[in-house]
């Protein structure tokens, strides 16, 4: 099964404007944003992230309600964690 997880947008990357830090219940790690290129996210923004890809722009509201559901059904969140920590997407 494979999810999408919300994450907030923690910095973009000064030097990589398709990049941004994203932090997932946790789990900081650089994504790439150039699919969401015109959305104008920034610090506090919420994103939905997919292997290392933000899929889509969300509120606050719909991140908190997913994470809580995605933490209920146990298992394929915690797949999905571990395969974000294996997506990290190196800098430069």
């Amino acid at each position: 099964m494979c999810l999408g997880i919300p994450g907030e947008v923690v910095e973009i990357l000064p030097d990589r404007p398709d990049l941004a830090k994203v932090d997932v219940s946790g789990v900081r790690r650089a994504i790439n944003i150039g699919l969401l290129e015109g959305e104008g996210l920034a610090p506090g923004d919420w994103v939905l992230i997919h292997v290392g890809f933000a899929m889509s722009k969300i509120d606050e509201v719909e991140a908190k309600a997913a994470l809580d559901f995605l933490e209920s059904i146990g298992q394929a969140y915690d797949d999905e964690i571990a395969a974000l920590r294996e997506s990290m997407i190196e800098k430069g």
